[in-house]
């Protein structure tokens, strides 16, 4: 079933594809930009070394390799998208109907790395950035699906949470056959 989508305002963020709204959010969790210059710099540095041991004509093809790997894997690491519309939440390719979430809870960096470290549960979702310290657990109770929650890092982890509640309030609860 297609859920209708839902209009937003936009937030104040410098990423002009963040908004919020009243049971709508979006969020791209990018590399922060210092990562730029610094796996840049890492990679010439590579690219310098391994130019150490190859012949003069040649030169050029380390740094024709590694500089646009690394620029591809930064931007790899940050196209993952956490949203909720339509009645679901989104995490990069995952979703789920928010119907099914029972709890959600804010995390500060300290209780993530718990939820990640000692007080993981198997077969947890887990969607984190080592660079964005805060986030959300969504508990979830579908008998189809094994997956006792979500740990998922956000910038902004106490908007995320009030939006997985509002659009769960709005929409119709959980139907099970």
């Amino acid at each position: 079933m297609a859920y209708p989508r839902r209009v937003a305002e936009r937030s104040a963020t410098t990423d002009p594809t963040d908004y919020r709204g009243p049971t709508g959010y979006r969020e791209r969790l990018g590399v922060p930009w210092w990562a730029w210059p610094l796996g840049l710099a890492f990679a010439a540095f590579f690219a310098l070394e391994v130019f150490l041991g190859s012949t003069r004509g040649l030169a050029w093809v380390p740094y024709a390799v590694l500089l646009p790997v690394t620029a591809a894997g930064l931007v790899a690491l940050g196209r993952v998208v956490v949203r909720v519309d339509g009645g679901e939440l989104h995490v990069d390719d995952a979703h789920i109907p928010v119907s099914f979430v029972t709890e959600v809870n804010v995390l500060d960096a300290r209780a993530k790395a718990a939820l990640m470290g000692p007080a993981a549960r198997p077969y947890a979702f887990v969607v984190q950035r080592p660079w964005i310290a805060g986030g959300v657990r969504v508990v979830i109770d579908d008998p189809a699906d094994p997956t006792p929650y979500w740990v998922v890092s956000s910038r902004r982890p106490a908007d995320l949470a009030a939006a997985i509640v509002a659009a769960r309030d709005a929409g119709p609860g959980p139907t099970t056959d």
